[in-house]
């Protein structure tokens, strides 16, 4: 019987999951793996694109051939020589029509159809149990509701199913239309078959409708809705099909034609009349398709669980007296077992003195296992549902006494832990300080405490049973964790100093770097002599405070994370974090002050200055250095270059903001004194101005970084200084080579054209030119100009002297002249010609006592 569908029950296979799948046996259990089913023929991926149909009616009117021809399906269908059931429970599969022909457009896409049992089957005889709730969960769960019935059952009550639903009507409007704001609507669509024709289908119409709104005149109606109509939860279809075997083709072919209703449609907005197909979008439960295999299971316990459908049996009644008799008999043997236990217990609390029972997790595990299996064995033959809540109540009077034992055993593990883990962490730590320090509080307190806690976990875990939910024992090893760091808090402060003095030394070493580069920064725009090598170049010196201030909050911050990052390690508080940072912000205040003070020590800030002024004065703005001349504006680039270097004196004096010309929030970045801070707390703070007010130190002097005095000095030396720098440029521009004007070459070609002329003309000069020429070029390549030059300004001279010494000679051997200047005699007559001794640029040198005698 629809042995190859997927039963309830079975383990699916991948080839009954071609054909279909049970949804609900004859036994009234759920198939869950409806949703496998629908995973597997992609139809969960669908989003709600997706129609459900059901089928009922009178057994072997031939509702499964009927599903068969007309979506493709392969549900089993009565054998002809047999008279007999051939489906028993709901079976569901899905439409095959469009697939196999390859006509996408005969029908919606992912249409699941429903083959629920035939009613009135001789198999069932009188339960109608199972056929009403079947019907009932078809009618819930469907959009369309397909009544497949004979012609000649039409105007009939019993053939027609009108009992039937008469039923589902009523219950349906009490399970799932009770005080609902919405209501659902569906689409009851009755197949004729065997219509001959003699009965035109509208009178067929006609007179189902007047059954229908007959019955649903006289069924009970919940409060609220004893004026609704039938209409107002149904709409009604009617089709008619002829006789399958005296006419096969004429059957096949208006089955054809019926296939093409089953696609979406809508009503239309003038008469609210069918458009299109059969498929509203007011008849869809609005159920995603993945979601469908829970809501279908959902409908089909309320209705299986209703009291209205399911009532109290004798059978029950015997359940409930057998099942106490059994659960009293299984307690014996528990009791045995656990009462030793609870009077260990019971005298060791007495006493003072907690004791762990051993393997207490597993005695009274196996006692509990023990004693329910005694009673699932003895008891289970009973009623299902009597059975399950008896079942309930035993395991309730057995946890009670289990979950007193277990509690008393984990808070004997819990005491005995916080001893175990108090001494260990008080013991290492000892270790630790006498090895000279080398230790972490928080690896021990983290290694001792995990040690402890796998102790106390084990023992928790051996009293899980599985399924129990009072034996997780959260809470109880949160309590233990909680009170283990209550123990470590004794020696965690003292880690928590230690740990402050490692990062305010961090702090200092960062400092010093980033202050100190900042520092060095200062007149570097220019790219002179004190430009970085690479980086970025600051744009001018008026944001230099501006930059060490961003500097020093960037490295607190990074301290104040390292150190709270640090401090979680020690599981400190929120308070003790809070005064462990503001101490670390005061601090490293200080800290940057005796930078600051460092570097405007009197020495640094002259030669910071120097190099300022240099770098203004010697480099243009693009870091060339300057070669001064005669008619450079030596006189404004040094002003320029001196008023810019005077105004960082008095930028370096104060320590302000740029952009606000005023101190930074010193106060705000402090923050107020923690809640938390005790008085030792603050014996090892240097007082700040501006945030301790009893100080009675302004925020203002606290940024005074250069005094009056101090700033007037530094000017004065400054100025000495660049004096001297500006006298040796100007030396040097005096010593230069005047520039030859470009016109005077142009009047020189114009003048000597002629005479240009004549020496290319004349190949003897022209050659002469060329060979004087290349010397000369030959010559100031190899930088020999300058030592020539030398040579004959030293030779030029030495012919004067020489000239003079003849001049001196004649004068002394001619009377006449002589006597007419009055010149006396020659003492000592020259043997000859001597050569003098010349200076770097060609002079005669005089040796101490020599006198020119001209």
């Amino acid at each position: 019987m629809n042995g190859h569908f997927a039963a309830v029950g079975n383990g699916p296979t991948a080839q009954q999951y071609e054909h279909g799948i049970q949804v609900i046996n004859e036994d009234k259990a759920f198939n869950t793996n409806l949703n496998e089913y629908l995973n597997e023929t992609h139809v969960a991926e669908a989003g709600f694109n997706y129609h459900l149909i059901s089928v009922f009616g009178s057994q072997s009117t031939g509702k499964s051939t009927l599903l068969n021809h007309l979506f493709k399906t392969e549900f089993s269908v009565m054998s002809e020589s047999q008279r007999r059931q051939t489906t028993k429970g709901i079976w569901l599969s899905k439409n095959k029509r469009a697939s196999r022909e390859g006509d996408a457009t005969a029908m919606a896409d992912n249409i699941l159809v429903m083959d629920v049992e035939g009613t009135d089957g001789r198999e069932r005889g009188e339960d109608q149990d199972f056929e009403r709730k079947s019907a009932l969960f078809a009618l819930a769960t469907s959009e369309v509701l397909i009544v497949n019935i004979w012609e000649h059952q039409v105007g009939l009550y019993q053939g027609a199913n009108m009992g039937l639903l008469k039923t589902v009507f009523e219950v349906n409007l009490q399970l799932f239309l009770k005080d609902k704001q919405s209501r659902t609507r569906s689409l009851l669509f009755f197949v004729i078959r065997d219509h001959i024709g003699n009965t035109p289908l509208a009178n067929l119409r006609d007179t189902l409708i007047q059954d229908l709104t007959r019955i649903w005149s006289t069924i009970s109606k919940p409060q609220g809705l004893e004026n609704s109509k039938i209409e107002d939860y149904f709409d009604f279809a009617f089709a008619a099909l002829p006789h399958k075997i005296l006419q096969p083709d004429r059957f096949l072919e208006e089955v054809d034609k019926l296939s093409t209703r089953f696609t979406s449609g809508h009503r239309s907005a003038k008469d609210q009349e069918f458009v299109g197909g059969v498929f509203l979008p007011e008849y869809h439960r609005r159920i995603p398709a993945d979601g469908l295999s829970v809501y279908a299971e959902g409908v089909w316990d309320q209705i299986v669980n209703n009291k209205d459908l399911d009532l109290p049996t004798q059978q029950e009644l015997l359940a409930q007296f057998r099942c106490d008799e059994i659960s009293r008999e299984v307690l014996v043997e528990f009791d045995a077992v656990m009462a030793p236990l609870e009077e260990q217990q019971t005298e060791a609390t007495r006493l003072g003195k907690p004791t762990v029972l051993p393997d207490l997790g597993a005695t009274g595990s196996r006692a509990r296992d023990k004693c329910v299996k005694a009673f699932e064995t003895q008891a289970s033959r009973y009623h299902k549902g009597v059975y399950t809540t008896k079942r309930s109540e035993l395991e309730s009077k057995i946890d009670t006494r289990l979950k007193a034992l277990y509690q008393a055993q984990l808070a004997a593990a819990h005491k005995a832990g916080v001893a175990a883990f108090s001494e260990a962490v008080t013991n290492a730590v000892k270790a630790g300080q006498k090895a000279g320090g080398a230790y972490e509080f928080a690896e021990i307190v983290e290694k001792q405490k995990k040690k402890t806690l796998d102790i106390f976990r084990k023992e928790a875990q051996s009293l899980l049973i599985q399924g129990v939910a009072w034996t997780n024992f959260k809470p109880q090893y949160r309590l233990f964790e909680k009170e283990l760091d209550e123990v470590s808090a004794r020696l965690r402060k003292e880690e928590m100093r230690r740990l402050a003095i490692r990062v305010e030394r961090w702090v200092k070493s960062r400092l010093g770097d980033a202050i100190g580069l900042e520092f060095n920064k200062l007149g570097s725009g220019r790219g002179g002599s004190g430009a970085p090598d690479d980086g970025e170049k600051p744009p001018s010196e008026k944001d230099l405070w501006d930059r060490v201030w961003n500097a020093f909050i960037g490295i607190v911050r990074d301290a104040e994370t390292r150190f709270a990052d640090r401090a979680k390690s020690f599981e400190a508080s929120a308070d003790e974090v809070e005064v462990g940072l503001w101490r670390l912000r005061r601090k490293s205040w200080v800290a940057l002050r005796e930078k600051i003070e460092e570097e405007m020590m009197e020495s640094n800030i002259l030669m910071k200055l120097r190099e300022n002024f240099e770098d203004k004065f010697r480099y243009d703005e693009e870091g060339v250095p300057r070669i001064w001349r005669p008619s450079d504006d030596i006189e404004g680039v040094y002003t320029r270059a001196r008023e810019s270097t005077l105004g960082l004196v008095q930028l370096l004096a104060r320590f302000r903001l740029a952009e606000t010309y005023a101190p930074p929030d010193l106060p705000g970045f402090v923050g107020p004194q923690p809640a938390g801070a005790e008085p030792e707390d603050e014996e090892d703070l240097v007082p700040i101005g501006g945030v301790d007010e009893e100080e009675g130190k302004s925020l203002e002097e606290e940024m005074t970084v250069l005094s009056e005095s101090k700033r007037q000095d530094l000017v004065v030396r400054f100025k000495k200084m660049a004096d001297g720098v500006y006298v040796e440029a100007k030396r040097s521009a005096i010593g230069g080579i005047t520039q030859v004007p470009l016109y005077f070459y142009v009047v020189l070609l114009l003048l000597g054209w002629n005479e240009i002329l004549m020496v290319l003309r004349n190949p003897i000069l022209c050659m002469l030119f060329l060979v004087i020429g290349g010397g000369t070029y030959v010559t100031y390549t190899l930088n020999l100009l300058g030592p020539m030059m030398q040579m004959a300004n030293a030779a030029s001279n030495q012919a004067v002297e020489i000239g003079k010494e003849k001049l001196r000679e004649f004068l002394e051997s001619n009377e006449t002249v002589r006597q007419a200047i009055t010149m006396p005699a020659r003492q000592q007559s020259s043997t000859g010609i001597s050569m003098d001794r010349l200076d770097s640029r060609g002079k005669k040198t005089y040796e101490a006592g020599d006198d020119d005698d001209i």
